[in-house]
C-alpha cells in the first residue's frame, strides 16, 4: 500500500485550499491533489494509507463535480475523512458524501465541518471586515483540529437523513446547468486568460480575447471574484461590487 495520505480538494476562492494546505503541512508524506484535475481522468483509483477530501458546501450539498468524483473512485484506503467548509450552514453537504462513501470497502471513517468566510456574494454579498476576520479565525481553529483527528485517526457517524437539504441541492443542480447563462463580461477584460487558467473544471476557454462560459460550469464563482479587472459580472454582482478569495491564497495557487 502506497504509505502517502492523500489529501483531495476542490476550491473556487480559496477557502478550500487553504485547509487543505494547512492539513497537509501537519501530516508526513502528504499529497495535495486536485479534484478539477483528477476528475477528467477515464478511470480513478486511489490507494494510500489515508485518503482525505475536502470540499465546500454549495446549497447545503457538495459541488456536482465532487459528488461525482466519489462516486467513481475505487478507493483502497483503511481511513477515509471528509471536510466540509461552509459559510453560512454546511447543510447535508457531508450526508451525501457519505452515503456514497459507506457503499465502499473502507473500515473506518470521519467526517467534519469547517467553518470559513462566506464567499457567495451573488446572495449574501461581500463579507463585512469584521465578519471574515472572525471566520478566518474560525477556520484556522477547526483546520487545526481536522489534522488532528486525522493524526489520530478519529472515527465518527453522522445523520445521513436530510431530506430538506437534499432537497435543496438538488434544485442548485438543476440551477448549475443554466446559471453559466448568466454570467457576463464588461469592457473592462483584457483577455488576460486569468480566469480560463483557474477554472478548476475548465469551463472558460478565451475567445477573440474574451472568456466564454460553458456547461461545465461548477458555479464556484472563482473567475468573479478573482479577475484583476473585476470584468466578470453575475446578477447583483457589478462593477465595482467587492469581490472576496482567501487572503492568503492566489489565483496562481488556484490555477490547475
Amino acid at each position: 500500500m502506497n504509505k502517502l495520505t492523500k489529501i483531495f480538494y476542490f476550491s473556487g476562492t480559496g477557502n478550500t485550499l487553504w485547509s487543505a494546505k494547512k492539513i497537509a503541512e501537519q501530516i508526513a508524506d502528504a499529497e495535495l491533489i486536485n479534484i478539477g484535475a483528477e476528475a477528467e481522468k477515464d478511470e480513478i483509483f486511489i490507494e494510500a494509507e489515508a485518503v482525505i477530501l475536502l470540499f465546500p458546501a454549495y446549497a447545503y450539498g457538495p459541488p456536482l463535480i465532487v459528488r461525482n468524483f466519489v462516486k467513481r473512485a475505487v478507493i483502497r484506503t483503511p481511513y477515509f475523512a471528509a471536510f466540509v467548509t461552509y459559510g453560512t450552514s454546511p447543510g447535508g453537504a457531508l450526508a451525501d458524501i457519505c452515503r456514497i462513501v459507506k457503499q465502499k470497502d473502507i473500515k473506518a471513517f470521519y467526517f467534519g465541518r469547517i467553518a470559513a468566510v462566506e464567499n457567495y456574494i451573488a446572495i449574501f454579498g461581500p463579507p463585512k471586515p469584521a465578519t471574515a476576520k472572525k471566520r478566518l479565525k474560525m477556520q484556522s481553529e477547526a483546520t487545526q483540529k481536522a489534522a488532528r483527528c486525522i493524526i489520530e485517526r478519529k472515527t465518527n457517524n453522522i445523520n445521513t437523513f436530510r431530506p430538506c437539504s437534499a432537497f435543496i441541492s438538488a434544485l442548485f443542480s438543476i440551477g448549475v446547468k443554466i446559471f453559466y447563462k448568466w454570467y457576463k463580461v464588461n469592457d473592462t477584460c483584457d483577455g488576460c486568460r486569468d480566469c480560463e487558467k483557474l477554472c478548476p473544471v475548465s469551463a472558460i476557454t478565451i475567445n477573440n480575447g474574451r472568456p466564454d462560459f460553458s456547461k461545465k460550469c461548477e458555479h464556484c464563482q472563482g473567475c468573479l471574484n478573482l479577475c484583476p479587472k473585476e470584468a466578470i459580472q453575475f446578477v447583483r454582482i457589478k462593477p465595482g461590487t467587492p469581490r472576496y478569495h482567501h487572503p492568503e491564497i492566489d489565483s496562481d495557487e488556484l490555477s490547475r
